[in-house]
């Protein structure tokens, strides 16, 4: 891992007393979390010691570990709305789906199904392509698997928090360009409605230029496979911007006091989309860091809700 994303993610370890990451992991057992001073942000030990609720199914789409989907699937015969939901963590370990359950499990409540899907990290493979051909597979998946569930692919949206906003971003734009194989018929991946980026960084021309993120620097040429034999421009396929109009609306939903995420960085990336024609939005939400994004009671997370039912009504 880069040193100073070795150092984020250590740094929001700390203090997490016995909560795991691990793929599949839960907090059903764990103690609650204490609650936070009156106007202080919430923590990552305060966040993930809360119990943690459980998808109703695991579905594999390829054969390594993180190569899994959990559905959180709602009452009711269906056919059900779906948001596609892509966690962060820098592209790195230890950090996976199960980060997302929260919400997960709110918008399941709601009547919304969830396909929240896991993906290699850069641990797994240096990043490119790993990273991007499992959030292409996974989401892909949704077309191939997720009707047999009573899903509706058609009335799909992505979520995606952090790291995560890029990818969702990522999907939408490498979607509208996607043609399939010569004389080969295949179900396409589904064409989503719109992304919703809670904390993303998916200009990552800007994210590699110092100071960057909280992610660091460095883990972003990891990442795109920079300095890679044969790899020409390794930003012309990966960072969003550079890959062209993505032809459906988006919504960044930032906080205010995010530490990880700079407050410009969304109204950046909304700029340039807008001058190729985009419908972009930027929400940027006070008393809010990058934790609160994912907290169900928060905020920034009734902005999102609202931001997703409008899309799938």
């Amino acid at each position: 891992m880069p040193a100073r994303a070795k150092i984020v993610a250590l740094a929001l370890l700390a203090g997490l007393a016995g909560c795991t990451m691990s793929t599949g992991g839960d907090t059903e057992n764990a103690a609650p979390a204490p609650a936070p001073e009156a106007g202080a942000l919430l923590t990552w030990p305060e966040f993930l010691a809360r119990p943690r609720p459980a998808p109703d199914h695991t579905i594999r789409y390829g054969d390594h570990e993180r190569q899994v989907v959990d559905l959180f699937l709602p009452q009711g015969p269906g056919p059900h709305p779906v948001a596609v939901m892509i966690h962060g963590g820098c592209w790195s370990a230890p950090w996976d789906r199960t980060l997302m359950n929260w919400i997960s499990d709110d918008l399941r409540r709601r009547g919304i199904a969830v396909w929240n899907i896991d993906y290699r990290v850069i641990e797994d493979g240096n990043g490119w392509p790993h990273v991007f051909d499992d959030n292409w597979a996974a989401i892909h998946a949704l077309t191939i698997q997720g009707r047999e569930f009573g899903l509706d692919p058609n009335r799909a949206v992505a979520v995606g928090h952090s790291a995560g906003g890029h990818l969702a971003l990522w999907y939408a734009a490498k979607r509208r360009r996607w043609m399939p194989p010569a004389n080969v018929r295949m179900i396409p991946p589904p064409e989503l409605r719109a992304v919703v980026s809670l904390g993303g960084l998916p200009d990552l021309e800007l994210a590699a230029r110092p100071p960057g993120s909280g992610c660091g620097t460095e883990v972003i040429g990891q990442l795109v496979g920079q300095g890679r034999p044969g790899r020409g421009d390794p930003f012309a396929d990966t960072s969003v911007p550079r890959m062209g109009a993505l032809g459906i609306p988006q919504v960044l939903i930032n906080g205010n006091q995010d530490a990880i995420i700079p407050a410009h960085f969304a109204e950046d990336y909304a700029g340039k989309m807008r001058a190729m024609g985009d419908e972009v939005r930027v929400r940027m939400i006070d008393a809010t860091g990058h934790v609160e994004l994912i907290a169900p009671e928060s905020a920034a997370w009734a902005a999102a809700v609202e931001e997703i039912e409008r899309a799938l009504r």
